[in-house]
């Protein structure tokens, strides 16, 4: 597969993971954990039954135990952070902060070796971060539990991009690996949920459909496509056009009427994805980090 190919193969998990938020929503009012559980066991085992048909189960045999010890807890983290953070806060505003990842990935980039930080990175950097203050700033004190929602979502910012540009790093671990991820992640959320979460399960048909379609794509099909993206494609590239994904987000929940349309979320929109283009801007034109 060619690195352009990779990269176009990458650009597909962003767009499913700008559905993300809204079937999150949907999905109310399942936990966290439990939550994490279903879709994870949903996705690992269409990760299994597609290596089984393909013949990759082979390849899961030399990965290193510190391999899925590394992949299950970036994608099992971060997705507890995210779900528990649009539980708790608004989630148009959680999800805008938690896509600060593609800011923090072209930032993480510029700083391994061959590469360098730019001014445009800084001030790329600077209007991310505002926009994240403003939602933080607007949303504490008037819903309960918004603080504690963004500072969640700021956490599963930070957790997806270690993971990433870890992952970049594996470039010799085989895609296959990520089903034995999402298996393990399903097993051990569903043993947290048992210990400290109270069932609540999705309601009717329409609450299934997006659990189901949570686990088929945004919590699923995404996580192989991202990592063929990270580890064969342009990863400076998927950083950059990933800032549409907060945008894209923001504006399936204000459409689906989930989220209400305000000033400040809109600025708050333009701050963050505006930020991310800066700094991919900054590094335009340079081989990607590897």
């Amino acid at each position: 597969m060619s690195r352009g190919a990779a990269t176009a193969v990458g650009f597909s998990a962003v767009l499913m993971w700008a559905l993300l938020a809204p079937l999150t929503v949907l999905s109310a009012p399942v936990p966290p954990l439990l939550l994490n559980a279903l879709c994870f066991g949903i996705g690992g085992a269409v990760g299994l039954i597609w290596l089984a048909a393909t013949g990759g189960l082979r390849a899961l045999r030399g990965v290193p135990m510190s391999v899925y010890l590394f992949g299950t807890s970036g994608l099992f983290g971060y997705h507890f952070l995210y779900f528990s953070a649009l539980r708790l806060a608004p989630p148009a505003e959680a999800g805008l902060i938690a896509y600060l990842w593609p800011l923090l990935i072209v930032l993480g980039s510029g700083l391994m070796p061959g590469e360098r930080l730019r001014l445009g990175h800084v001030l790329g950097a600077f209007c991310g971060f505002a926009g994240a203050a403003l939602l933080i700033a607007g949303g504490i004190g008037q819903v309960a539990g918004a603080g504690e929602g963004y500072a969640l979502a700021l956490l599963a910012a930070f957790t997806w991009t270690s993971y990433s540009l870890i992952s970049r790093r594996l470039g010799h671990v085989p895609t296959a690996a990520v089903a034995v991820f999402c298996l393990a992640s399903a097993a051990l959320a569903g043993l947290a949920h048992r210990a400290l979460e109270t069932p609540a399960w999705p309601e009717g048909a329409i609450g299934w459909a997006a659990v189901v379609a949570l686990g088929l794509g945004p919590v699923g099909l995404s996580f192989f496509t991202w990592d063929i993206g990270v580890k064969r494609g342009d990863i400076q590239l998927l950083g950059t056009a990933a800032y549409a994904a907060p945008l894209l987000s923001t504006l399936i929940l204000v459409a689906a009427a989930m989220s209400p349309a305000t000033w400040s979320l809109a600025l708050a929109a333009v701050l963050i994805t505006g930020g991310a283009a800066l700094a991919a801007r900054a590094g335009r034109g340079r081989p990607a980090a590897g």
